[in-house]
């Protein structure tokens, strides 16, 4: 009988394991993140400009300002949805840039240039 347990105890504890490093892997692969620069015109960075993410699926937008050397970053991205990114300075803009679902990068990265103003 205390045989039995043993093997119940060590069945359990091994599938336990098993469980929680699938777990562990699965959740490794299902965030994405993007980061980059923003540059002006003049390729100088810029600090303080605002980076909108904006997912397609939901429409809902994240922000992020970037820091006195430039850069901006997102985390926990879904890898099924495409991005939006785009970058905003004092009237400003970037063209916008698209972070594809089919991009299949865990880390990308997207540096974002400003237009001269109008």
């Amino acid at each position: 009988m205390k045989t039995i347990r043993l093997a119940l105890v060590a069945v359990l504890l091994l599938s336990a394991s098993a469980t929680f490093a699938q777990q562990k892997k699965k959740g490794g692969e299902t965030t994405r993140s993007v980061q980059g620069t923003v540059t002006a015109a003049d390729d100088s960075l810029v600090n303080g400009a605002v980076v909108q993410l904006k997912n397609t699926k939901t429409l809902q937008i994240r922000s992020f300002i970037t820091k006195d050397d430039g850069t901006y970053h997102f985390y926990d991205l879904s890898p099924d949805i495409d991005y939006q990114l785009k970058a905003d300075y004092q009237g400003a803009s970037s063209n916008t840039k698209t972070l594809s679902s089919f991009d299949s990068r865990t880390q990308t990265i997207l540096n974002l240039k400003l237009n001269p103003k109008k």
